[in-house]
């Protein structure tokens, strides 16, 4: 596995280098207020997995940072022109901002927040296990650093207004509702004072939600859920009741749900269409560090991803459904040696040896027959 990692580091030179390029273009065209291009073009929306930057991944963002404060940006420059190209993209944040590092409480940098920008991130989902770690306190550090980086995001709330307002973001012509829930918050409580802090998986709950969302203008509601079993490759019976229900959900014949995106099992899981709507179960983490099965033995699992890549038309009739044309996922890798993420397809391109990895991503994603209702493998 060592020798695999080096020969990753080999490949990402040539990567990184386009990465650098395109990161600059992409911060232009964000900033540059252009106006939206035509209804019919439709957009794109790029959705990633767990960053969950445990101590390994900090000494590699302070060595980045030339060992003051962490810079995560050449962390994720490998995937950056995949992300920086969408029209939307999407992330999940596991763990609140602060100054601390361990486990099971632990904080992240504030820096990350500067890093998911530079890369194109859009929004990310805060609501996990993790969320009341450092109480109101860790919330609130959390989305004022994310406010500052220029990071929209959905999940946990200051203030109950927050906690009621609907995440909607900008697509090209589209107005996509971005909300988020986790499935519990480990052994800490919703504090009494504010049961709103943290939004809880709760189906009748996220249904409502959507339903505002719509009131509120979105085309398109995609709805991030942190929830299975760690360590698991198959979505878990709850995962699939969950998603029957939320999908099943129509209001004058119009799905309430456009895409689910799925996060902390920690390892790659399928993707499936279940009533007509794409369920992402699990995403994998895109960052993280060494991960282990409940055995102690270490899990190469735990270091891959995809990133979801969802290509939206517009409805060909008013008040229809925007439509999924082309669903696809980009397999990814998080190199521990390295302090790397990888997007995979290209480091083969570039002479590393991870056919393996694509494999088992790729067996892993199809498990439930995506690929007979078009789901490709993308570049």
């Amino acid at each position: 596995m060592i020798a695999r990692r080096r020969q990753v580091a080999v490949a990402l030179a040539g990567i990184l280098t386009a990465a650098a390029a395109c990161q600059s273009q992409h911060h232009t065209a964000k900033s540059s207020g252009r106006p939206a291009p035509p209804a019919a073009r439709g957009f794109t929306l790029v959705a990633a997995g767990d960053i969950l930057p445990h101590s390994a991944v900090l000494d590699r963002a302070r060595f980045d940072a030339g060992g003051t404060g962490y810079d995560f940006r050449p962390m994720l420059a490998g995937i950056q022109p995949v992300v920086s190209r969408a029209d939307l993209a999407l992330c999940h944040i596991e763990s609140v901002y602060g100054d601390r590092t361990g486990s099971p409480v632990f904080d992240s940098p504030p820096e990350e927040a500067q890093g998911l920008a530079a890369t194109g991130y859009d929004s990310c989902s805060t609501a996990s296990d993790h969320s009341l770690d450092d109480g109101a306190a860790g919330i609130q550090r959390t989305l004022d650093t994310l406010d500052g980086a220029g990071v929209r995001h959905a999940g946990t709330a200051r203030t109950e207004a927050e906690a009621h307002t609907v995440t909607l973001l900008r697509a090209g012509p589209a107005k996509v509702a971005h909300l988020a829930y986790t499935a519990d918050t480990n052994p800490a409580p919703l504090p009494q004072a504010e049961p709103w802090a943290v939004n809880l998986a709760d189906p009748a709950r996220i249904l409502a939600d959507a339903r505002a969302a719509r009131q509120a203008g979105a085309d398109v509601v995609v709805v991030s859920l942190r929830w299975g079993t760690q360590g698991q490759d198959a979505p878990d019976p709850q995962q699939w009741a969950l998603a029957g229900d939320l999908t099943a959900a129509r209001t004058d014949g119009r799905p309430d749900i456009d895409l689910i995106l799925g996060t902390h099992a920690h390892t790659p899981q399928a993707y499936e269409k279940v009533n007509g709507t794409w369920v992402v179960y699990g995403l994998g983490d895109q960052i993280a560090g060494e991960m282990y099965d409940n055995a102690g033995t270490q899990d190469p699992g735990g270091n891959e991803s995809t990133l979801g890549r969802f290509t939206f038309v517009p409805p060909t009739r008013p008040g229809g459904r925007w439509e999924v044309t082309k669903a696809e996922f980009v397999p990814q890798l998080f190199d521990i040696d390295a302090g790397r993420v990888v997007d995979v397809n290209q480091a083969i391109a570039q002479g590393a040896e991870l056919t393996g990895d694509r494999d088992r991503i790729r067996e892993v994603v199809l498990s439930r027959g995506a690929a007979k209702d078009g789901l490709v493998m993308g570049k």
